[in-house]
């Protein structure tokens, strides 16, 4: 048995942001799941969370942290988890205050935080400590245990001051400065005994100049310490055949009534159940996921007969606008700005296409939802998306969605003709949504790479 103590600034539903959240929730319980894995699961204590059988015991820490503590107890679909309170821990929102702007003391929050989760792991003495992005990166200042440090977006390094090496003043502290800034993400790749991409194409992709957000050498100088594992998704909670939330459950062999849904979808919208194709989103309106572009394209959809029905929250400038063309374009655009956790399933099970208009996407969950609702995906060519979406045309025997050839808009209009003329042609349609279903997106494969990887460097 491997014993693990697994950090993450968020794990669903204790603390949701974006995909971080639902990839390390999927991984926790998958590994939960195998007799192989001893699980400590350790998270920030934002201080809304409920647990059971909860104890409570104060935590010794450098002085420059303040007070600590742990609240120790099971939480809903994670089982037993560590919560960490350091000052300044608990916020109404993990990173950003209302405006949007990120808090201006998160460095000493998470900073904190990985202090933290190296004096639990001093206690626990693990085989194997994984940690997930930038807020974990510096605990590898604190400690050496064999280790594992996932990249799930190169883009968020956490950047910080110099001068918090004058603070933080371990031999291995020294690692996290590059080019005379601390770089948490980049020291954690230096320290880490292997390094994980959320996708196979991702590691490949942030060994590019152009696509490795500064980092690519670092990353290059590791070899084969770096390899890429696919993410998985929940398919006990992303199951059309017994989803609660959804208007009609079905499977790949009643596909028929994924229509009950997708009428249901257009009656929300107010638009009339007729035939025409519904294309569903479900993002972050932020540039990376490229939303911007797809809103480019709402006057074309007219003619091409389909509809777009939009759920998200982020960027004002991206959200004004979809509110602007949802008024002017009421019959092509229907815009919901925020979160509903049921509505978005709804909307993979009522959509007939799912687009993912991304900049860059190292992995990407929703278009493994998507196909696992029969929901055909209309992506982009990078990162994870790659990996999981095979294009209809290019192998017409093996596709399950549309791969637009650039990343931009042409390339998105391109690649969603392509996918509405296939969609009105049912043999093919059904044959595509089939393939997708069929598929195993669930965290069964990719938490089996991840154990290999632990035993690979235990002591």
């Amino acid at each position: 048995m491997v014993k693990v103590v697994f950090a993450s600034a968020e794990a669903a539903p204790l603390a949701r942001v974006g995909g971080l959240a639902e990839a390390a929730a999927g991984l926790i319980r998958s590994l939960r799941s195998t007799e192989d894995v001893e699980l400590i699961v350790v998270l920030p204590d934002y201080g809304d969370a409920v647990l059971e059988s909860e104890t409570i015991e104060s935590l010794d820490l450098p002085e420059w942290v303040g007070e600590a503590s742990i609240r120790t107890g099971t939480a809903p679909e994670l089982g037993e988890v560590r919560l960490v309170s350091t000052p300044g821990m608990a916020r109404p929102h993990p990173y950003v205050d209302a405006s949007g702007e990120g808090w201006s003391d998160n460095h000493h929050r998470f900073f904190s935080f990985s202090a933290a989760v190296a004096a639990i792991a001093e206690q626990v003495s693990p085989d194997v400590l994984h940690l997930n992005d930038w807020h974990t990166a510096m605990t590898l200042a604190f400690t050496d245990v064999p280790s594992v440090y996932t990249v799930h977006t190169l883009g968020y390094q956490g950047h910080a001051d110099i001068g918090w090496l004058r603070t933080i003043t371990s031999d291995r502290a020294t690692a996290f400065d590059r080019f005379g800034e601390l770089n948490p993400s980049s020291g954690a790749i230096r320290l880490a005994d292997k390094i994980v991409a959320v996708s196979p194409n991702y590691a490949s992709e942030i060994l590019d100049p152009s696509r490795g957000a500064g980092l690519h050498t670092v990353l290059g100088s590791r070899g084969t310490d770096l390899v890429g594992i696919r993410n998985g998704i929940d398919t006990t909670l992303w199951n059309p055949a017994t989803d609660p939330h959804i208007a009609a459950t079905y499977d790949s062999k009643t596909l028929a009534d994924k229509a009950v849904s997708t009428s249901a979808l257009a009656t929300r919208a107010g638009w009339p159940d007729d035939g025409k194709p519904i294309i569903g989103v479900v993002s972050r309106l932020v540039e990376q996921k490229g939303i911007d572009m797809l809103l480019g394209l709402v006057p074309y959809l007219q003619r091409m007969g389909a509809r777009l029905f939009l759920l998200g929250s982020g960027e004002e400038r991206v959200s004004l606008w979809a509110r602007e063309l949802a008024t002017t374009h009421p019959d092509l655009l229907h815009f919901v700005d925020g979160y509903d956790l049921e509505l978005a399933h709804q909307i993979f099970a009522g959509a007939d296409l799912f687009c993912m208009p991304s900049r860059f996407e190292p992995c990407g969950l929703a278009q493994m939802q998507a196909m696992a609702y029969g929901t055909i995906p209309v992506v982009t060519p990078v990162g994870g998306l790659v990996d999981t979406v095979i294009d209809a045309d290019a192998s017409p025997k093996d596709g399950t969605g549309f791969v637009s050839v650039t990343v931009d808009g042409i390339g998105m209009l391109d690649a969603l003709h392509r996918a509405v003329g296939a969609w009105k042609v049912k043999r093919r349609r059904t044959s595509i949504q089939k393939r997708g279903m069929n598929t195993d997106w669930s965290w069964d494969q990719p938490m089996h790479r991840h154990l290999e990887l632990y035993r690979s460097i235990q002591r």
